[in-house]
């Protein structure tokens, strides 16, 4: 009785892990801690992960006006996952947040369309992540959501402006979440940023009848723009037009147009340069109290009668006509100008005696109380031109300046470099008669 109640206890001990085994009088090797139920719980949970897997290997992107990459991936949920999906798409090994291109400026580079269980293809933006999250800069895009299924097809298209090849090759996270939060399928797809056919920025007019034409760059010296292209009528019905980012034959930047009730309008660009923008989006009345315009990517700028200076930040996240947001005080003094117009990086400002000055962007610095640097001045005498305007790099360089004479003759100045920041434009190239046919130009 007593030599069976011992082995008992041996028994339950070796079961326990509490004590070494010991036979013949000599120890055996301990047996192993024991495995508690909440971490065999967690260990059987990470092995039900589902899987991402990246068709057809890596996806080459071509920065420039090529038709976009495509990513392709297929999503195998944790077996038994029901309800909605999301997934997010995070690019992997950058610290997006330091330096000129932060997670928000690299974000508003990637444009991109998203397909899910092989339905239509429909906007969705890339996001920048910092001063919105907790951590690192990051960038994402949240996919649509998707009905859970065994396996789940997304393909997201990705189009990028030229000069974006310096990205190179990219990696990225793709995580599926359940309704509850918890991931259901985890992997990694990556894409090849290569060099593409350069996009070419565009030129508009507006003529006396309301009709708006396109003219695309040509990069000839000889004629700096091609032949004009009719985008169509109606548009009379506007006293103010003004781009929001650079215009180009990729169909990109959208607009902002006040009609004569005060009524501010929304174009967003489609990424068809056949047909360059959406059905226009009401974003609200009283816009009637400004007197100038002036846009630079994600921002618009306008000047009450007053001369105070406001600007406007475009909201990202907002749905419908909600495009931007409240506005904010940059500051008065701004009557002293009788032109205003945006240019990439910055914006152009003609005084009263015909002085040309140039705001460019703070960079990092930036806040929406302080959009622009100090003004660094150009040079007088513009006071002989009847419209200014800032366009993208017609004559191939980043950002230029157009401006119309009295006689109808349209001219060229290019930046002395390859960024505005620090350029300024020099010698003037005729482009040509004719432009007093329009009365806007942008």
């Amino acid at each position: 009785m007593t030599r069976t109640r011992k082995a008992v206890v041996v028994a339950t001990a070796l079961l326990a892990g509490a004590v070494p085994l010991v036979l013949g009088g000599a120890p055996a090797m301990a047996a192993t801690a024991p495995v508690t139920a909440e971490a065999a719980a967690a260990e059987a949970a990470a092995a039900e992960v589902g899987t991402v897997v990246q068709e057809g290997g890596r996806t080459q992107v071509p920065s420039g006006v090529d038709d976009p990459g495509t990513l392709r991936f297929t999503a195998t949920p944790t077996a038994g996952t029901t309800g909605p999906l999301t997934a997010r798409v995070e690019l992997l090994d950058r610290n997006w947040d330091t330096g000129a291109w932060s997670d928000h400026r690299v974000a508003g580079q990637l444009r991109s369309t998203c397909s899910v269980a092989g339905g239509p293809f429909a906007p969705c933006d890339w996001d920048g992540t910092s001063g919105v999250e907790p951590g690192t800069g990051r960038v994402v895009l949240d996919l649509p959501v998707a009905r859970s299924a065994d396996r789940i097809g997304y393909a997201v298209t990705i189009h990028l402006d030229s000069g974006m090849a310096w990205m190179g090759s990219l990696d990225a996270s793709v995580t599926l979440k359940d309704a509850a939060g918890t991931v259901v399928a985890t992997g990694e797809v990556g894409f090849d940023v290569v060099q593409g056919s350069p996009q070419r920025p565009l030129l508009f007019g507006r003529d006396h009848d309301g009709v708006l034409w396109s003219y695309r760059a040509s990069y000839d010296p000889a004629a700096p723009l091609d032949r004009r292209v009719r985008i169509g009528g109606g548009w009379q019905k506007y006293t103010a037009v003004v781009p929001m980012g650079r215009l180009d034959t990729a169909g990109v930047g959208h607009l902002v147009a006040r009609d004569k009730d005060g009524v501010l309008w929304f174009y967003k660009g489609t990424n068809d340069p056949a047909a360059p923008f959406e059905p226009r989006v009401r974003i609200g009345g009283g816009w009637n109290k400004y007197t100038a315009f002036a846009a630079n990517g994600g921002m618009l700028v306008a000047r009450d009668s007053g001369g105070v200076l406001w600007n406007y930040e475009r909201d990202r996240d907002a749905t419908g006509g909600a495009v931007l947001k409240p506005r904010v005080q940059v500051g008065g003094g701004w009557n002293t100008y009788n032109a205003l117009s945006g240019l990439d990086g910055g914006a152009i400002a003609r005084d009263k005696q015909g002085v040309l000055w140039k705001y460019d962007r703070p960079g990092y610095l930036y806040t929406p109380s302080t959009p622009f640097k100090p003004r660094v001045k150009i040079g007088g005498g513009w006071q002989v031109y009847t419209a200014v305007t800032g366009t993208g790099g017609i004559g191939g360089g980043f950002a230029d300046v157009v401006a119309r004479d009295a006689q109808g003759r349209l001219w060229l100045y290019e930046t002395s470099s390859s960024g505005f920041d620090g350029a300024v434009p020099t010698t003037r190239t005729l482009v040509g008669g004719g432009w007093n046919t329009y009365d806007l130009i942008f």
